[in-house]
């Protein structure tokens, strides 16, 4: 019998240790959807973030198709991606850990200094970090840095050196938005509107509004951009043509937003585009 080939070999190795992998081809990429499961037809993966039914057997979703299942790796299914890859990818957050990915020289100096020391990852240009736990994956929390966690992947350069410490709040910290200076004079009530106390409001019952707006967006679980969008839509279908809201009103509304990780700018968007579909 042949020698199992790498990287299916490492893949295994990695399983055997209870972490989930998948093939990646050129480029460090996962293998692209089958005919089936295009355009996410198949309605995706069932650990996906949206729930699905999909039971595709090939490594089809990225990193959601990640495994530790020795019997899946080397099933017929994924025989074709193994011959197409040329690395492992392993699914951080399937593992209960997180990478902390430092894009260049000066992104590992920020790290040595801001962050404890725990399992480091030689990479082609910079360093992977690998603490014990995990948490949500967001790119670019600073420059050069990456977190990679749930819902994502990284690729597998070795075991590391150095001991794996625990996941600290620093690192969970890099994820948390702060409110970004809101540009009212990008998002302001048009002109035309009457201005003044609003002839059909009283300031009590838009400032009620207002704050039950905000507690709209904050409370929101899933869904946020949709969330913004439609509280943003029926607080202007009530005050958008009266002139009653103020700067303060839309800055309430978009920091509330932001305080859900929604940037400056998907904020003046979404506010752009119900004032359009209102014909405002």
């Amino acid at each position: 019998m042949s020698e199992t080939p790498y990287p299916q070999h490492t893949a295994l190795s990695l399983a055997a240790s209870g972490v989930p992998v998948l093939p990646l081809r050129r480029g460090k990429v996962p293998s692209g959807n089958c005919m089936a499961c295009a355009d996410n037809a198949c309605g995706g993966r069932p650990n996906m973030k949206t729930p699905g039914l999909c039971r595709c057997p090939a490594p089809c979703h990225a990193w959601a198709a990640a495994t530790a299942d020795p019997a899946v790796i080397v099933s017929p299914a994924w025989a074709a991606a193994w011959r197409r890859a040329v690395c492992v990818g392993y699914h951080p957050g399937g593992a209960g850990l997180t990478v902390v990915d430092l894009d260049d020289a000066d992104a590992i100096a920020w790290a040595r200094t801001a962050l404890p020391a725990t399992r480091t990852v030689p990479t082609t240009r910079g360093e992977h970090w690998i603490y014990r736990g995990a948490m949500r994956s967001v790119n670019g929390v600073r420059p050069g840095v990456d977190i990679k966690s749930t819902m994502a992947y990284a690729r597998y350069l070795g075991p590391g050196t150095g001991t794996m410490t625990d996941l600290p709040d620093a690192v969970r910290a890099l994820t948390v938005k702060k409110p970004s200076p809101v540009r009212l004079t990008a998002v302001a009530v048009p002109a035309g509107g009457r201005g003044g106390e609003c002839p059909h409001r009283t300031p009590a019952y838009l400032d009620r509004g207002i704050a039950m707006a905000e507690q709209r967006i904050t409370e929101a679980s899933s869904a946020v951009h949709a969330t913004v969008f439609r509280t943003f839509l029926a607080v202007l279908s009530t005050h958008g043509r009266c002139g009653c809201l103020t700067d303060a009103h839309v800055a309430r509304l978009f920091t509330a937003a932001q305080s859900k990780g929604e940037t400056a700018r998907h904020c003046t968007d979404a506010w752009t585009n119900a004032r359009t579909t209102l014909g405002l």
